[in-house]
């Protein structure tokens, strides 16, 4: 008796690496990330990836990540989501509205998170922000008073304007994904006594032109709609309102990074970064349908006193003492 428990104590020794092991691999995550590899990715998949490793999740460790970019076209995404589904990856992260719209044609399957929706219900990635359904979910950082409060601090920091140019793709108004947001300017911009200029680009080669279309229309500041397309040609939109000599105000903080003279709106890189606790939570088991979809609940006001000096505007003191951060 000795003997066998002997014997059976030892296999057991044996055997419990192989177990741990086994253990270990079964605990690999496989997750496919799908984007346009866009100029201001990378520091938003760092962001992403800090998530991650914050919740336990080290990359070729216990989870392996299957990168799939377009280079920017659009339309090679149908098939780089495919690709992703036939790995049969647990999760897809989709890195922009275009990116989900190609991931959920592929698969009704396999879990999708969207760091960043611009509107997930108007473009149909979801049913409700409450109850998203299907397989879709994340963040969202859509809001559309927020280009009314945009047109206020323009209007604050230059109190005699009349005339804002509003620059757009109209691509996005058709995606469902600019309409409301359009249409809330119109209404902040009368309630402020503006006059809205709408100026359009659908790629690259209109920002010029654009600019020269609010010259023409004797602009007096710009905000700026989104968009992905002038998200990745941010510099450019920058330099060429300082060139026209246009106070501009973004929603995004990465065009005061490049030279923008402010900007107001959610931190998208913190909105990457809080992604990886819906992978976290789905990889755990939970169903993106119920995974509400998380909204922005802080809103941070930056500001470039270089690029005022530079346009011989002077910022009054109760909208710097707001800024969440001031560049001198």
């Amino acid at each position: 008796m000795r003997r066998r428990a002997f014997l059976n104590a030892a296999m057991a020794l044996l055997a419990a690496p192989l177990a741990a092991e086994a253990q270990q691999a079964a605990k690999v995550a496989r997750m496919g990330w799908l984007g346009t590899q866009s100029a201001g990715g990378p520091h938003l998949l760092a962001a992403f990836r800090q998530g991650l490793l914050e919740l336990g999740y080290v990359e070729g460790r216990n989870v392996l990540i299957e990168y799939r970019y377009s280079a920017g076209m659009a339309e090679q995404l149908a098939a780089l989501a495919a690709e992703l589904v036939a790995l049969k990856v647990d999760v897809i992260v989709a890195a922009n509205t275009p990116a989900a719209l190609a991931a959920k044609r592929a698969t009704q399957a396999i879990p999708i998170v969207c760091p960043a929706f611009p509107d997930p219900v108007a473009t149909g990635l979801v049913t409700s922000i409450a109850r998203p359904g299907g397989n879709v979910t994340g963040l969202s950082f859509f809001g559309p008073e927020l280009v009314g409060k945009r047109m206020e601090l323009l209007k604050q920091a230059m109190p005699g304007i009349s005339r804002v140019a509003v620059l757009m793709v109209p691509t996005d108004v058709a995606e469902g994904q600019g309409e409301t947001t359009l249409k809330a300017g119109e209404v902040a911009a009368r309630a402020l006594g503006l006059r809205l200029q709408v100026v359009e680009a659908r790629g690259p080669s209109d920002i010029n032109r654009a600019f020269s279309d609010m010259t023409k229309e004797h602009a007096e500041a710009l905000t700026v709609l989104g968009g992905r397309m002038l998200f990745e040609e941010r510099k450019r939109v920058v330099e060429l309102a300082a060139k026209t000599r246009l106070p501009a105000v973004y929603g995004l903080r990465e065009y005061f990074e490049v030279g923008g003279l402010m900007a107001y709106g959610p931190n998208i890189q913190d909105l990457f970064r809080r992604a990886a606790t819906y992978v976290d939570k789905i990889l755990k088991g939970a169903k993106p349908g119920d995974l509400p979809v998380e909204q922005p609940t802080k809103f941070e006001l930056v500001i470039n006193l270089k690029t005022a000096k530079a346009l011989g505007l002077t910022i009054p003191p109760s909208l710097l003492g707001r800024a969440d951060q001031v560049i001198e």
